[in-house]
């Protein structure tokens, strides 16, 4: 891979844009610009419980891709849920920064389909737990 498609953020966002724009359904689209997009979606009864019983506000967000100076960020909330993480590729799993959040300077095809399947399985299981209504 030449380098200048290595450090080439813009590409990378736009592809991983592309996977979450797929999955963004009745969720709500509140960035979208050229360094960031992003789903948010109502509070759920979970997430009123682990803010103590009162909103903070009224919808949260559950997965947003940004450019950052030194990769593309890729995260999903509901990442963090056990059973969604236990098919995943050790590829995958060692882009995983935090329990959240994906790093990319690059993206291949084998990639961006996982990611795909996992962004809905994530989205499913947020909403599930529920963390969203």
């Amino acid at each position: 891979m030449p380098k200048s498609e290595a450090r080439n953020f813009d590409l990378v966002f736009r592809r991983l844009r592309d996977v979450l724009a797929k999955h963004a359904g009745s969720l709500e689209v509140t960035s979208d610009t050229r360094s960031k997009y992003c789903l948010e979606a109502p509070i759920g009864p979970a997430t009123l419980r682990s803010w103590g019983g009162k909103a903070r506000r009224a919808s949260i967000p559950v997965a947003w891709v940004e450019v950052g100076t030194s990769y593309v960020s890729y995260h999903l909330m509901g990442v963090s849920v056990p059973t969604v993480q236990a098919g995943m590729s050790a590829a995958l799993k060692g882009r995983l920064h935090g329990k959240t959040c994906f790093n990319f300077t690059v993206t291949d095809p084998a990639m961006v389909t996982e990611l795909d399947a996992l962004t809905g399985a994530s989205i499913a299981a947020f909403k599930k737990a529920g963390f969203t209504a």
